[in-house]
């Protein structure tokens, strides 16, 4: 019988596998109850938080039971996902940090989400992330630091962007010039309107990289448009059309004001003779 120095690693056996995962459940039930020891609770409507971090977890039981679960702390673990949070609705702050999750499915099932730490982890699918947590509209504070996914161009860009919810992002606030910025990279046609109202669709500052350079054609006034107070029921392809119709469509405003190179003096007024034209007054249209 031969001796193999370099032996092909085998595939665990099913019951192997199940053994391990019912082992990693236990220890988690072990945890938890001892948590629940320490803070003297006896109903599971008592519970208000959890703290099982540097539990080296795998895997953690099914947490709905406590439905009133406020703060769980669970970094530095070694959990791969997250399927045991499905019911915990009134969670405000979750510490995943510094764990091995390479998915964050089950996260939308929180919508009272404020805090969440993300940071040390293994997660790369930079789309799949932003759509799980696009429906936490609470979520404040956000950290996804020490992933894979932040090694993508533009990456906290495209965070704000999808969260606009979130003011402090890997622990840096959030800037009114980042939300700008964000703006025009990716929302091409909203910077298009910003722009058009700012400028009477003049300038163009919205940038597409694989756009080439081209001139904008002319704008012209649809041939069945009205101005003053005539409805316009024009149906446009172009939304950057139908705000330069809307901009011709402005009220008409009139600013009158006294043209005081016209009104006499008192000397003036003094030897005023006859024939002497009164004070006039200036009037300027504006649409």
């Amino acid at each position: 019988m031969s001796w193999d120095p370099n032996p092909v690693p085998r595939a665990l056996p099913c019951w192997s596998l199940r053994r391990a995962s019912e082992t990693a459940l236990q220890s988690s039930r072990r945890a938890v109850e001892d948590q629940l020891k320490i803070r003297g609770h006896k109903r599971d409507a008592d519970v208000f938080e959890l703290f099982l971090s540097k539990k080296e977890l795998t895997e953690v039981i099914d947490l709905s039971r406590f439905k009133k679960l406020k703060y769980l702390w669970l970094h530095h673990n070694k959990l791969h996902g997250i399927t045991f949070l499905t019911r915990n609705c009134c969670l405000t702050e979750l510490y995943l940090n510094n764990n091995a999750i390479f998915e964050i499915e089950g996260l939308h099932y929180l919508p009272s989400l404020n805090i969440l730490l993300l940071h040390h982890n293994e997660l790369t699918n930079l789309d799949a992330t932003v759509k799980e947590l696009q429906g936490m509209l609470n979520l404040k504070i956000l950290s996804l630091y020490q992933n894979p996914l932040c090694q993508y161009n533009l990456y906290r860009l495209y965070i704000i962007y999808h969260l606009p919810g979130v003011e402090l992002l890997d622990r840096n606030q959030v800037t009114e010039k980042e939300r700008r910025s964000m703006i025009t990279i990716f929302n091409h046609k909203k910077a298009h309107i910003v722009q058009s109202i700012a400028f009477r669709g003049k300038v163009d500052a919205s940038w597409d990289p694989k756009s080439p350079f081209k001139q904008k054609p002319v704008q012209r006034v649809p041939s069945d448009f009205g101005f003053a107070n005539n409805i316009d029921k024009t149906v446009f392809d172009d939304p950057e059309d139908a705000v330069f119709v809307r901009s011709m469509k402005r009220s008409v405003m009139t600013l009158t004001s006294m043209n005081w190179n016209t009104v006499p003096t008192r000397e003036e007024r003094y030897l005023e003779e006859e024939g002497t034209e009164p004070a006039q007054m200036l009037t300027v249209t504006l649409r």
